[in-house]
């Protein structure tokens, strides 16, 4: 399995998770559950490649910070992912980690009370923006990491029911 595509991976689940409800104004209460969807990636020399992905949010602090813990499959590869987030206004941050390839690193981005979140992901070797919109119970988002092996993702989930 490549290293670069595992890396790439993680950003696309970072992105995952730091997707914000709609709400009057920003909060992350409202990802608290379980959320599961689809999407593909395409890595920059090769063909798209579709993708499964679950994940359970919980709220850590109402309306400050929430952790996750997300798997992402397709046909080749699996990733189990781990993050803490916070929340200070309109600002995010929070710190990741990926147990299976053992990479972590942090997130900063912002949220807007209409759902819109736009972020950066670093880790030692990974660099993605991430744009993500959410609409009551659907998340979209679309990664961005020109020149590397995994250049571009778009995965669509949405919340389950009970």
């Amino acid at each position: 399995m490549s290293w670069k595509f595992t890396r790439r991976c993680i950003a696309v689940c970072w992105a995952l998770i730091s997707a914000n409800p709609l709400h009057a104004a920003p909060n992350l209460d409202g990802l608290a559950g379980a959320w599961s969807g689809a999407g593909s990636m395409k890595p920059k020399d090769g063909a798209w490649e579709k993708v499964r992905c679950k994940v359970a949010y919980g709220v850590t602090k109402p309306g400050r910070a929430f952790s996750l813990d997300l798997t992402c499959a397709s046909d080749a590869y699996k990733m189990a992912l781990s993050a803490n987030i916070e929340q200070n206004g309109a600002q995010l941050s929070g710190n990741w980690f990926e147990s299976e390839y053992r990479q972590g690193g942090k997130i900063s981005g912002t949220a807007t009370d209409d759902g819109l979140i736009e972020a950066r992901i670093e880790g030692q070797t990974v660099a993605a923006l991430v744009t993500i919109r959410t609409r009551g119970n659907h998340q979209s988002f679309v990664m961005d990491a020109p020149g590397s092996w995994l250049s571009q993702v778009a995965i669509e989930l949405n919340k389950e029911t009970r």
